[in-house]
């Protein structure tokens, strides 16, 4: 009797298995498929897959790529790269198990390899259990009857979506409203400092803002960012956002507006139109050129989109930004970790808190439906409700929110003697005694003393009346929450970590002195 791989060995024979010199991908990237490396550049995305690296026989690799040729040109390019770095996990454990390169993928390996997953992983063998159904409807040498037997008949969870939403995760989900504070005021004050350049402001403030994916951050071009004027005069500012993940639509082909905020709107047209400057001579329609340009230029792209940036760098960009910024979070007091979709699930969040329903939620992070933004809803993860002393002083040194130095007194301050650098309020102290002296000899804008805390150049006093403004801080929070709601009364919560970190700051130099004589 003849098995069943032999039959199929068979069959495969009446398949066309030449490979076409050219293929083009469903973003438009061209490339090679009878070279072992295909090096795929999409407008926004760049893969390489290396099929010389994948532990199979030369009649499997040839099947492989026939199979690979149909995904990419009806699929993403991520997709593509997530079944090949699948597909080769798969098989590296497969070698692994028998020590010898795999000629075609057996029941056996497939059992194998879903024992050792852990319950959690078994999206791992979920991954490619499409690619195999789809290899064997191909009728290609490689995948075996009993093999899609057994994969019809195991039960493959996928990645649990939304976990890391549904958890708060302190690593990968949604940012606290502690953690955004640190954020946007760490922000402002290296653009202030020239620390980080208008570009790199204005790409942070985006991501903050508009909770995009980085895909369609990548695809911007300064011809996007738009300014008009009201009936009344008022100046307001927009951006056109490029549309991503809608199938069989090519990169800019559709697009929603979104508004920003006055301040933002400002800075934006400012860094669009020195873009289209440094590109006057470089580009027959400087409009066209990326909001967020590439150093050099990317070869082998669509056209229009040689100097934009991936979706890939944008991100490590974005990452090696806020890391400038060394923002800590509260939760864990460790410096924050950075990715592009935690400022995602930063809005979706915040929408969520606000009150607002799918509907909104998938307007905001430009899903097509609703099945994807309802973990928002469902999380409704609380800022925290109430915050007392006891807990300000405990969350204080974690999220590292005072950046000043205490003093002695005056006579330690850089412009000592000189009463307009002093820091005083009659709500705190009638007397005016100073909670401490201002360093930076300057008007900032802010309103003292309660934005001080937060500011690099403010010198405390070690006997400034810092525990009344902590106190008044607190009783005006619960005020707010009294009249108001807790999205209102929380926006000074990162204020009220920084007094508290002074008034902690404070009693422990009080105490070393008192132990010490």
């Amino acid at each position: 009797m003849i098995n069943s791989l032999a039959l199929r060995r068979e069959s495969s024979k009446i398949c066309d298995l030449t490979l076409p010199s050219i293929v083009s991908t469903r973003g438009g990237a061209e490339f090679d498929p009878r070279l072992d490396i295909w090096n795929c550049h999409e407008s926004s995305n760049t893969v390489k897959l290396d099929f010389g690296k994948l532990p199979i026989t030369p009649e499997m690799k040839l099947a492989a790529k026939k199979v690979f040729v149909w995904y990419a040109q009806n699929k993403s390019l991520g997709y593509l790269d997530n079944l090949y770095f699948y597909l080769k996990k798969f098989l590296s454990f497969t070698v692994s198990e028998s020590g010898m390169i795999v000629s075609s993928i057996s029941p056996h390996q497939i059992i194998n390899y879903y024992a050792t997953l852990k319950k959690r992983d078994h999206y791992y063998l979920g991954s490619i259990s499409g690619l195999m159904k789809k290899w064997h409807e191909m009728r290609y040498l490689g995948i075996e009857d009993g093999a899609i037997a057994i994969l019809k008949q195991l039960r493959l969870t996928g990645n649990k979506k939304g976990e890391a939403v549904l958890t708060m995760d302190p690593v990968n989900g949604p940012y606290t409203d502690l953690e955004n504070q640190a954020i946007l005021f760490s922000l402002e004050t290296a653009f202030k400092d020239e620390v980080i350049n208008l570009g790199e402001y204005v790409l942070v403030s985006l991501f903050l803002a508009l909770g995009l994916r980085p895909v369609q951050y990548a695809l911007l071009k300064v011809c996007d960012v738009k300014s008009g004027e009201t009936k009344n005069g008022m100046t307001v500012y927009s951006i056109r956002v490029p549309r991503a993940k809608l199938r069989h639509s090519l990169p800019r082909s559709e697009f929603k507006n979104r508004l920003l905020i006055a301040k933002l709107g400002e800075n934006l047209l400012r860094h669009a139109s020195e873009v289209q400057e440094s590109f006057m001579l470089r580009l027959e329609d400087p409009g066209q050129a990326p909001l967020f340009p590439t150093k050099g230029i990317r070869e082998k792209v669509p056209n229009g989109f040689e100097y934009h940036q991936t979706s890939r760098s944008l991100s490590r960009a974005l990452s090696e930004i806020v890391g400038r910024l060394e923002v800590r979070s509260e939760r864990t007091g460790k410096p924050l970790n950075v990715n592009a979709y935690r400022f995602r699930r930063s809005v979706g969040t915040r929408a969520a808190v606000e009150g607002h329903g799918e509907l909104i939620i998938a307007e905001l992070l430009d899903h097509t439906d609703t099945q994807n933004v309802s973990v928002y809803v469902q999380a409704m993860p609380e800022i925290i409700e109430r915050i007392d002393r006891a807990v300000a002083l405990q969350l204080a040194p974690l999220a590292a929110a005072f950046a000043g130095v205490i003093i002695k007194d005056e006579t330690e301050a850089a412009y000592a003697g000189d009463p307009a650098c002093r820091v005083c309020d009659p709500r705190f102290d009638p007397l005016m005694k100073p909670m401490g002296n201002c360093d930076n000899n300057g008007f900032c804008g802010l309103s003292a003393p309660i934005a001080c805390y937060q500011c690099r150049g403010f010198r405390p006093w070690l006997d400034g009346p810092h525990g009344a403004v902590l106190d008044y801080l607190i009783n005006e929070r619960e005020r707010l929450l009294v009249s108001s709601d807790l999205r209102v009364a929380s926006i000074c919560d990162r204020t009220i970590l920084a007094v508290a970190e002074v008034v902690r700051q404070c009693q422990l130099i009080r105490d070393i002195r008192g132990f010490n004589g």
